[in-house]
């Protein structure tokens, strides 16, 4: 008997699979086997932390395919595989029918069940073994009108199934796993704020007191993440300026991805800030406001850190004896050194880290995003993401890798919640079209699950430079409705910060990495009233709160881009239709998917726009649309079938 092409399975279950609390893992394989005999399976699964294995009977589709599922509700890993058997009693009884349809006696038949029944029994245990029993005297009393009754009855076939003889049983020779999250792994929107810019004092640095009379303006919006950069102490030795200046004035605070002084490192807060103390409270406040604290997780050090000090060993050196500073080539970062993952003395090191991931959660963090998780080894990271997860199934990573595609990848397959993508490049139709349909479409869906950003600290791209207010918007509409998490960087996007420290560079001008800033939250081109109702949207529609459902359709226009999310019943379903052109008005005519929208294209159907509230009566796959970047450049509909008159 064989067992073939098991999905979903990553690698030949190298790596897991993922889900959320309250998914539903959905099986399949080809079962076979040589001669004619009838094949039974099963779906065999349990989670961690139980011993004994639940089975659900598997459905035949066709062809060999066999399919069955079975619903995730608690954290942490489940396992699953399939065992088949050759099912006598269903092979008897396909034969039986056809000796009674061809009028045949069926007297040696009748004596084969009653075998096949009066072993089953004893297999069996309580009321079923006596009702077997009392089913096998029934097929082989000489009442022959009663005994093929009985052979034929659908609650005989149940009980032989669950009592079916295995002895010939063939199970998948590997466990497959699914991790699974809670619903924030999946579903999420982060927003990106610098604590020490949050004064309402020009030139004051940001306190955690300050930060906490922000969050209700971050979650008035309706995120559901507030990420930090690094809060804790920054070194003095090569602090950068601003604009990167390589020579920082006295007063100038440096980048608080240089990690380390005096005061403590990754495990201590900058003293501006405030105290841990200070820091629970604005994690307690953020969780009573809906909101998750994320913090950012950037294993290097400045050249201050005291792991420089206690640790020498730690760190890679020159051929002169001095410690090789971070360098990108041609960009140096003389005020960052990074630690040596091929240290001879790593157990130490890798401890050490656990140990200030810990540490964090000790202080009731429990969303980390990883900063260039690709420049530290694999090893490293599945260690230290199957360690957290044992300990505290409920704490997220959000990998920061933009690398090449298999790296990317490979570090969501080891144990990365959420991924950063390739989105803030990708601005054309067909570039859009291509990247989210492997996505969503290929087998990375399983365990890769994407956060789009359009801009990061690090990120500002030429079309956000070049388009202005409209392009800010088009690429938020994107990114809150192609994915079901997405991140912006605060108050700089939605105030639609665009100037670049110079041209080609995604760099910006006065970047907040390197310097205070004060922003005036009231400004009246702030998109802030766009972000609040599109994040409403998002929690109101189930539909875009995954990314399996996500399909493109067609236009006659390339400047415009159609695409629905739809609930796996077509429950809800939202169809986004965006102008991609943030200076010109287009229009054209869309090629939709009725089958992917759940309608009937001989029949009108409803869709309402929750941007506007306006409401529309289409039918068919064409229909006209006319976008106007200087109004709203896209339409997010509400697509409903109209009952039939």
């Amino acid at each position: 008997m064989a067992i073939d092409h098991v999905w979903p399975e990553i690698e030949s279950g190298r790596f897991p699979i993922k889900r959320v609390a309250g998914d539903t893992v959905v099986v399949e394989a080809d079962v076979f086997a040589d001669g004619h005999d009838a094949l039974a399976c099963a779906l065999r699964y349990r989670h961690e932390r139980e011993r004994r294995w639940t089975e659900v009977p598997m459905a035949f589709l066709s062809n060999d395919r066999w399919r069955a599922s079975f619903a995730v509700d608690r954290l942490g890993r489940y396992h699953y595989t399939i065992t088949a058997w050759p099912d006598r009693f269903m092979t008897w009884r396909l034969d039986f029918a056809k000796w009674l349809a061809a009028g045949q006696d069926v007297g040696t038949q009748l004596a084969i069940a009653a075998a096949l029944v009066t072993a089953a029994a004893a297999r069996a245990r309580g009321a079923d073994r006596t009702a077997l029993h009392a089913a096998a005297a029934h097929l082989a009393a000489e009442d022959r009108q009663a005994a093929v009754a009985q052979a034929t009855a659908d609650d005989l076939a149940a009980l032989m199934a669950r009592y079916a003889d295995r002895d010939m049983a063939t199970t998948y020779d590997r466990e497959l796993a699914v991790v699974v999250d809670r619903v924030r792994a999946r579903f999420s929107a982060w927003y990106e704020l610098f604590p020490r810019s949050t004064s309402p004092v020009a030139g004051r640095h940001g306190t955690f007191a300050d930060v906490d009379a922000h969050l209700p303006y971050v979650a008035g919006m309706g995120f559901d993440v507030v990420y930090f950069p690094p809060i804790h102490p920054i070194g003095r030795t090569h602090r950068k300026g601003k604009n990167n200046n390589p020579r920082a004035a006295a007063d100038e605070p440096g980048s608080p991805w240089a990690i380390g002084a005096a005061e403590g490192g990754h495990d201590a807060v900058h003293p501006a800030l405030g105290t841990l103390e200070d820091f629970r409270a604005l994690v307690a406040r953020a969780r009573d406001l809906g909101l998750d604290v994320a913090l950012d997780l950037a294993f290097q050090c400045s050249p201050d850190h005291p792991y420089v000090r206690d640790h020498p060993e730690w760190f890679r050196r020159r051929p002169d004896g001095s410690i090789q500073f971070a360098e990108n080539p041609p960009k140096k970062y003389e005020d960052i050194y990074p630690l040596d993952f091929s240290t001879d003395a790593w157990p130490a090191l890798w401890d050490e880290l656990a140990r200030v991931v810990q540490f964090w959660i000790d202080q009731g963090v429990r969303m980390f995003r990883v900063d260039n998780p690709h420049t530290k080894p694999f090893a490293f990271w599945r260690w230290l993401l199957d360690r957290v997860r044992d300990r505290h199934p409920d704490v997220v990573f959000l990998s920061e890798a933009f690398t090449r595609p298999n790296i990317m990848y490979r570090l969501a397959a080891l144990g990365f919640a959420q991924s950063y993508t390739y989105f803030a490049w990708r601005t054309t139709r067909s570039e859009l079209t291509d990247y989210f349909t492997e996505l969503t479409q290929s087998p990375v869906r399983e365990y890769f699950r994407p956060n789009l950003w359009p801009n990061t600290p690090d990120i500002l791209t030429a079309y956000l430079v070049d388009g202005g207010r409209p392009a800010f918007l088009i690429r938020f509409i994107l990114a809150a409705t192609l994915g079901a998490s997405y991140g912006i960087y605060g108050p700089a996007f939605e105030l639609c910060e665009a100037t670049p420290l110079q041209r080609g560079k995604e760099e910006y001008l006065n970047s907040e990495k390197y310097a205070l800033r004060h922003w005036d939250l009231a400004q009246p081109h702030s998109l802030r009233t766009l972000i609040t109702r599109v994040n409403a949207i998002r929690r109101a529609h189930p539909a875009l709160q995954a990314d399996a459902g996500l399909r493109f359709h067609r236009t006659d226009n390339d400047q415009i881009l159609a695409y629905s999310k739809a609930t796996p019943d077509r429950g809800d379903v939202v169809l986004v239709i965006v102008s991609l052109d943030p200076q010109w008005p287009q229009a054209g005519w869309t090629d939709l998917s009725v089958d992917a929208l759940g309608v009937d294209a001989r029949q009108a159907f409803a869709v309402h726009d929750l941007l506007t509230g306006a409401r529309y009566r289409w039918q068919g796959a064409r229909n006209f649309v006319r976008l106007d970047p200087a109004e709203s450049p896209g339409h997010i509909f509400h697509v409903r079938r109209e009952p039939r008159p």
